[in-house]
Formats: structure tokens, sequence, C-alpha cells
């Protein structure tokens, strides 16, 4: 079973997921939502759309922008529609 896992906490986990150009991602409800603070931050992706930031805050520590999501994706990926992944040494243990 797939989790995320950052400085010591477990940030979600799930048996049930998507796998998108070698990322795993989450679905909201797997998210252990006390870690995870919204950002301003987006991006855009030519395939999939608007992404979304969450920064990560794990025992007073924040890993800014650790985690992206898609709200609105395009048709695409319309697969990953609020399912979020990491980076920035998240490590998602499958």
């Amino acid at each position: 079973m797939p989790k995320a896992i950052w400085n010591g906490a477990v940030l979600a986990e799930t048996e049930r997921y998507e796998t998108v150009e070698g990322n795993i991602y989450f679905p909201p409800e797997s998210l252990h939502q006390e870690y995870f603070q919204p950002s301003s931050t987006h991006t855009t992706c030519p395939w999939k759309g608007l992404a979304s930031y969450y920064s990560i805050v794990v025992n007073g520590q924040e890993n800014k922008d650790a985690a992206w999501y898609y709200p609105d994706p395009k048709p695409a990926a319309a697969n990953i529609r609020g399912y979020v992944a990491f980076w920035k040494g998240v490590k998602v243990e499958a």
C-alpha cells in the first residue's frame, strides 16, 4: 500500500491511487489533513492543466509546496482530479 512520509509523519496512505508520469497520486480522502496547508503557488502543465500546491508542516517544520494537485484538470487527466502527488524530499513508498 503506497504511503507518503516526511519528517517521520505519514502524510497519506492508500490502496487506491493513480500513477502518472512516474508519480503516485493519492486520493484526497487518504490525506492526513492536519499536515497540509494551502499554498498560493500554481503551475501549468500543457496536458494536465493548472496545478495547485500544499505546503507540508510536521512538528513545526515546513516543506513549502511539497504536494501538488489538479482541482480542475484537462480531460486527459480527469482520473487525477483532486488527487495529490509529492516531491521535495517526501518519500513515497509503494
